[in-house]
């Protein structure tokens, strides 16, 4: 008897564990989870700074057909209260911009009323949907001049009449250079008819309507490309009827988006300081007249500037990322000084819109603890108040604790990035490590919110990983000098940045040096199979998704092949082949040993396949453990919610074999 008390005392015992165990398990993020958390994206505040419309990422369900995330539309008060509903599932919508009548505008495709994307707009509340544009074959970019007179919109050339015949016969051959496509810039009246307003020869990137109603900036070039589009395109003026097309930078450097002085002088652009500048990053200010442009970004400042608008004809507002977060700024023309005015919390905001005074702004804001979201903040205060609540049910799942750390990188620069220990983490316990460097490699991690399908940094957490994502000498967030550090050295002392980063968990007692694994994409899938091959001694495991292991193929075959020489390589290949296949991953192949899965999306541009494909089969060639994974209809990235679940779940078998 006394036997069998013990017999049920120990069963009960290993049954609460079993409870426990299971209630922490259910508790972490899932693969499912990931695939289900719904983001604000676009957010947009109407002029008198009463109401925010915003766009709502929303993924698939198993039962729904394959595709992209819907993208739902929404109107919510500033006040707060429930959102209404503008479009929803299974319709998208896209754009959202007020107008001066108080109406809200928006891009969708409505079968209903045409089978293209065309304008639509509905009023404050949601109804009276009314269409505004017949593009025969669709639209993108969308703006109206400030008085609400005139529409101008950006629309794709359509496929000739006489090359749709011969494609019928089978004469659809692709010959490079020919057939090519043009953006065009479309100008249409309110009550009249839309013209095309640049010539045949001329590709629209961007534009912005300029106050006075009669003219626009452009950002245009000679001729369509990714690489044209990244590195060669120049900032110009046109009157509205298409006279007068004045060009006002024409350097070859990284070009983005434009504002208008309030008095229509002046124009505030982000560009890259110089050709080589990896980013679009500093404020240029281009005199309209065509006088002179002139850098304006503070000396001496490490940070990113990522958007701009004017508060008066003297004043700037902008945004902008340090390290790894985000600041809201004004800057004086006169001055020169920046002043912040929010940011540098645990804010993470993108979008961000002003009413028409530049009193109040909205934003998508993440956090550690959740996605993109609705905030409202006063501009001069920068106090933020959060309005919208979507997936609460994080709430109810434990995340590991999240912060910003920094070590000492190569020849002791400083080098910070995002420490995520796991959950139920006990101090004096060494864990495996996950490192997931980030793209670009000018790309940058957030002490934000960091988990998606293809960096699932908090599924890791709860698996009992370590998680660390380096912003290596070359990210974003730091300026032009800190994003140009790692030139003509790649994978070189940008890599040693991240080995100097497990050397320094490593005394901190956090890791087990012998237990850790890489994955990455695109340059981070570069850096993860460099980390195999060149390194292998130092990693138990890698994964590399549409990464680059042959830097000469890949230049061969990449849509930017300029864009990659110049501004990370600041070299072409053939001015130095040899450097080239050194920093190679196949190069090394024959000291390597770290078991290597690879991972890319079929239709990729940007990374062609060929770059897993030969890695893959390289490895296997030498009997190092390897598995080739190719998901159909991927481009640069993971789109549909069936290859997202399989390739988290793959990264979590991979690295549970081969780590742990």
């Amino acid at each position: 008897m006394k036997h069998f008390k013990l017999y049920q005392a120990f069963f009960l015992c290993i049954t609460l564990l079993f409870a426990i165990n299971t209630q922490t398990y259910a508790q972490g993020i899932t693969a499912e989870d990931v695939v289900s958390i719904e983001t604000v994206g676009a957010v947009s505040m109407s002029h008198d700074g009463e109401l925010i419309a915003y766009t709502l990422s929303v993924p698939r369900t198993e039962e729904e057909s394959i595709g992209r995330n819907y993208s739902e539309l929404y109107i919510i008060s500033v006040s707060g209260g429930d959102a209404t509903p503008v479009m929803q599932k299974p319709q998208s919508a896209g754009s959202p911009q007020w107008g001066a009548d108080g109406r809200l505008y928006f891009t969708a495709r409505l079968t209903e009323h045409h089978n293209q994307v065309q304008v639509y707009s509905v009023n404050s509340s949601g109804e009276d949907l009314q269409k505004h544009t017949d593009a025969r074959h669709g639209l993108s970019s969308y703006s109206w001049s400030a008085d609400g007179s005139t529409l101008a919109y950006m629309a794709m050339d359509p496929v000739s009449d006489e090359r749709r015949e011969q494609t019928e016969k089978g004469y659809d051959m692709i010959v490079a250079g020919e057939n090519l496509r043009y953006m065009r810039l479309w100008v249409q009246p309110r009550d009249g008819d839309a013209n095309i307003i640049t010539d045949e020869n001329t590709y629209v990137w961007d534009f912005s309507w300029a106050p006075d109603n009669n003219r626009l900036a452009l950002r245009i070039s000679d001729k369509p490309g990714a690489d044209v589009d990244q590195m060669y395109t120049h900032y110009a003026v046109i009157n509205q009827d298409g006279s007068g097309l004045s060009v006002l930078m024409d350097a070859p450097k990284k070009k983005a988006g434009m504002s208008w002085a309030p008095d229509g002088t002046k124009l505030a652009v982000i560009a890259g300081k110089v050709y080589s500048d990896p980013l679009p990053q500093r404020l240029w200010i281009l005199e309209t007249n065509g006088s002179g442009n002139h850098d304006i970004t503070p000396a001496d400042w490490e940070g990113t500037v990522e958007s701009a608008q004017w508060m008066d004809s003297q004043t700037i507002l902008f945004t902008a990322v340090e390290r790894s977060s985000t600041h809201l700024y004004i800057l004086p023309l006169n001055r020169g000084t920046k002043t912040r005015l929010a940011g540098g919390g645990e804010e993470i905001f993108r979008s961000v819109s002003t009413d028409s005074n530049r009193r109040t702004f909205a934003a998508s804001v993440n956090t550690i603890n959740h996605p993109g979201e609705v905030y409202v903040a006063d501009v001069r205060r920068g106090e933020f108040q959060r309005l919208t609540h979507h997936n609460e049910w994080l709430a109810d799942r434990e995340l590991g604790e999240q912060t910003s750390i920094t070590w000492k990188g190569a020849d002791d620069l400083e080098i910070e990035g995002i420490l995520v220990k796991p959950v139920g983490y006990q101090e004096g316990v060494r864990y495996p490590l996950a490192i997931l460097p980030h793209g670009g490699p000018e790309g940058i991690s957030m002490n934000g919110w960091n988990t998606r399908p293809l960096y699932p940094t908090h599924l890791l957490a709860h698996e009992g990983y370590v998680v660390l994502k380096p912003n290596y000498r070359g990210s974003g967030g730091r300026g032009t000098a800190f994003a140009s550090a790692n030139h003509r050295d790649l994978g070189g002392k940008e890599f040693d940045d991240v080995l100097l980063a497990m050397d320094h968990l490593d005394e901190l007692g956090l890791i087990d040096p012998d237990k850790v694994g890489i994955s990455g994409t695109s340059y981070g899938g570069y850096f993860a199979a460099w980390a195999a091959t060149r390194y292998s001694d130092r990693f138990a495991a890698g994964i590399t998704f549409a990464g680059l292991s042959n830097w000469i193929s890949f230049t061969g075959t990449t849509d930017i092949p300029h864009e990659m020489s110049v501004v990370h390589w600041d070299l072409y290949w053939f001015d130095n082949p040899g450097q080239n296949w050194e920093r190679s991953p196949i190069a090394w192949l024959n000291n390597a040993n770290t078991p290597l899965l690879v991972a890319h999306g079929l239709a990729d541009d940007r990374v062609h396949p060929e770059q897993s494909i030969q890695l893959h089969q390289f490895l296997e060639m030498k009997g190092i453990p390897t598995s080739l994974v190719m998901y159909p209809r991927q481009p640069h990235g993971l789109t549909e919610r069936a290859h997202q679940l399989d390739f988290m779940n793959r990264i979590l078998d991979w690295f549970g074999e081969h780590v742990k």
